[in-house]
């Protein structure tokens, strides 16, 4: 019971694929950093930064209102 099997592995890196990579593009696409997904490992830090990019403006839209 105290160690993790080959299985538990592959099910960890599945679910952190299926996580981890749309939050990556919407990052990019918005503008920042793909670096920021991995603060979704620390559980308090996770809400603050959803609240903190739902509302910070987005330096993509910054640069496409600039072009029109």
């Amino acid at each position: 019971m105290g160690s993790f099997s080959i299985f538990h592995w592959i099910v960890f890196i599945v679910v952190a694929a299926v996580y981890f990579i749309p939050v990556v593009k919407i990052l990019n696409r918005a503008g920042y950093s793909g670096w920021w997904s991995l603060l979704g490992f620390f559980p308090i830090v996770n809400v603050i930064a959803l609240w903190i990019f739902a509302y910070a403006q987005w330096p993509a839209l910054d640069g496409a209102a600039r072009r029109s």
